[in-house]
């Protein structure tokens, strides 16, 4: 059985504290994970580093994003270019589809964050399109600090036709792999028929605590707006706090130091 977690962020979320570099390294020394996705709150802009540099550590990475639709949170997986966000779900998912890709019902009817509500997932389900998107549901999300904000996913995840998941909802590297998946097989592919058969299952269920959001996530979200995030170097390179413009630096800046390069060649 394979082990993944599929609810990640990384300092391309405004809310996220770690570099991809350091997601990886973390991922590949600290948990059993085979595969994991990069989710960022409504772009992509790190998949392409995420998977030139995953084949080093080791992790098989699925490209994704969570988006925030009209009608709450979804997680796109197995996507390429960016899903507008504000659409109804349904509209959303149809998009989802359209670049091959599938959809997990993000932390639903969670308190505190926007979320789908149950009915609009059924619906979702019962459309003869948008139902053969939308293919999973978290029924344990670690990202959350009101543990029975699960119990309802819990209880009603068996009624719905899809896939049960657990997923971190890390934006710490200490997060990940709290609440992960098993599923048939080890690699992407596994993972991706597994989750159209339906065929995952919560594996781990450790949520987010009060004193945890305190004494680790706070911490290091008043770094990330100071403009730091933990970040390494290469694979063997320790994990330290490095400048987040240094990392990635704004576009026109970096236009300016290709022009520059290329003056100088």
């Amino acid at each position: 059985m394979g082990l993944a977690d599929l609810h990640i962020h990384s300092i391309h979320s405004y809310d996220g504290t770690a570099a991809i570099s350091a997601i990886l390294k973390y991922t590949a020394e600290n948990t059993s994970l085979d595969v994991i996705a990069i989710t960022d709150h409504n772009n992509m802009d790190g998949i392409n580093q995420a998977l030139d540099l995953a084949p080093a550590y080791g992790i098989q990475v699925v490209p994704g994003c969570e988006i925030s639709s009209a009608d709450g949170h979804v997680l796109a997986l197995f996507i390429q270019n960016r899903v507008p966000t504000g659409l109804p779900l349904i509209e959303t998912l149809l998009l989802i589809g359209e670049q091959g890709g599938l959809a997990v019902a993000a932390h639903p009817e969670a308190r505190g964050t926007s979320s789908l509500s149950f009915e609009c997932i059924r619906k979702a389900c019962e459309h003869p399109f948008a139902g053969k998107v939308l293919v999973g549901i978290e029924a344990y999300n670690g990202g959350l600090v009101y543990t029975r904000s699960n119990l309802p996913v819990y209880r009603q995840a068996n009624t719905l036709p899809l896939a049960q998941l657990g997923d971190s909802d890390a934006h710490t590297l200490s997060m990940i792999g709290n609440s992960a998946s098993h599923f048939p097989g080890r690699t992407i592919l596994d993972l991706k028929a597994a989750l159209k058969h339906r065929q995952t299952r919560v594996a781990a269920s450790k949520n987010l605590g009060g004193t945890q959001v305190l004494t680790s996530y706070l911490p290091q979200y008043l770094l990330r707006l100071a403009g730091w995030a933990v970040w390494n170097e290469n694979p063997a390179a320790p994990l330290k706090y490095a400048r987040i413009k240094t990392l990635y630096p704004r576009p026109e800046k970096r236009m300016k130091k290709l022009i520059h390069q290329m003056t100088i060649e």
